[in-house]
């Protein structure tokens, strides 16, 4: 797979097309932002009808991820289910299914602001998780250092069409969200380009795992130009 491996703080990391983060030496694989149940939330509050296969999909995209890296520890960055019902009312087999993917790992359950109540499964449940001088939770903190979270759904277009993405800069990295039918907050948004430093990266995800300048502006814009004073 099209992994882009960078270093961050001494760790040598990967980030996966797929959105996962891969840390080969430690045998971890972090993902964030499932929102397990999301599809049935919205039933629930009569929104949109969505297919409810969202489980499905983004427990078969979990498992192919794990079998690939052969991780050893698992680490989900919160908003692992996407309300407290959800979480809650997890089928037998997509709980059984996570159960069985947990089997033999360390399996570490950030909290998240939709799930600070995680249910009853195996794994240990952090709000955060330090490990060899990396830093990991749901929302990023300003002034953090050698921080990874998610929480925020980063996205960036390229060529008209838009791809969650990875941020990066030299104190945090942020994970675009792991999860089918979850949305996505553009990197131009001001709750982003107030959290990254200039010359940050986005690393988007699809076919291959593409890095590019970090988009601070929307697509189109153009800064006015300067006009001389009338004299």
């Amino acid at each position: 797979m099209n992994g882009h491996g960078f270093s961050f703080h001494g760790a040598e990391l990967v980030a996966r097309p797929t959105g996962a983060l891969h840390w080969p030496a430690a045998g971890l694989l972090a993902v964030s932002d499932l929102h397990l149940g999301k599809a049935l939330r919205l039933a629930r509050r009569g929104g949109g009808l969505l297919p409810p296969y969202e489980v499905t999909e983004t427990l078969t995209r979990l498992q192919d991820e794990i079998e690939a890296t052969a991780a050893r520890r698992v680490i989900c960055l919160g908003d692992s289910f996407d309300d407290p019902a959800a979480a809650a009312g997890l089928d037998e087999g997509a709980r059984l299914w996570l159960v069985r993917l947990m089997a033999g790992r360390d399996w570490v359950w950030i909290a998240g602001n939709h799930d600070p109540a995680l249910p009853d499964l195996p794994g240990t449940r952090r709000s955060v998780l330090r490990l060899d001088g990396l830093t990991f939770r749901h929302i990023a903190e300003p002034g953090a250092v050698a921080e990874v979270s998610g929480h925020y759904h980063p996205k960036a277009a390229l060529a008209g069409r838009s791809r969650p993405c990875f941020l990066l800069d030299g104190a945090r990295l942020i994970l675009p969200a792991f999860g089918a039918y979850t949305g996505g907050l553009a990197c131009h948004d001001p709750a982003l380009t107030g959290l990254m430093a200039p010359g940050a990266l986005a690393i988007l995800t699809g076919p291959r795992a593409l890095p590019m300048p970090m988009p601070r502006q929307a697509p189109g814009y153009s800064r006015p130009r300067a006009t001389r004073s009338a004299r």
